[in-house]
């Protein structure tokens, strides 16, 4: 929502154009009827970022917190697998960087979902029962 470059001015971590983003997106599926919403970005788990989706969505949002965890050599081989040019380093430092931090900073009622080793089907069925969501209520 917000992976725009350059940078917006006055918004340097672009944290103004992803939530009016999220806020436009959501507005449109509301509109629709839908009321559930997948939003992913590494940092979005943390307790702080509450009100972002709290001014888009309303006070009322029901926020589900699934972080996403794998190993340090599981990472590795994946960011080897997907950065092919010199952003691979960067692209590593950045993410053990994100993992500390989400280890220190992600509140006890995130679930952590280990993805090490897994199929993709399994990762998301389990973030799916994680929700609670069931049947095909938009």
């Amino acid at each position: 929502m917000g992976q725009v470059h350059p940078a917006p001015e006055g918004d340097p971590h672009r944290s103004e154009i992803t939530e009016t983003n999220l806020a436009a997106v959501w507005a449109n599926f509301a509109r629709r009827g839908y009321r559930r919403l997948i939003y992913t970005n590494t940092l979005s788990v943390l307790p702080e970022e509450t009100g972002m989706f709290q001014r888009a969505m309303g006070t009322d949002v029901r926020i589900v917190r699934v972080l996403l965890t794998a190993s340090d050599s599981t990472t590795r081989e994946r960011l080897m697998r997907r950065e092919l040019g010199s952003e691979l380093e960067q692209e590593l430092e950045g993410s053990a960087r994100k993992a500390r931090l989400l280890e220190r900073r992600a509140s006890a009622e995130t679930m952590r979902v280990v993805t090490d080793g897994r199929a993709v089907v399994d990762i998301a069925g389990e973030v799916v029962a994680a929700t609670g969501w069931v049947g095909r209520t938009p």
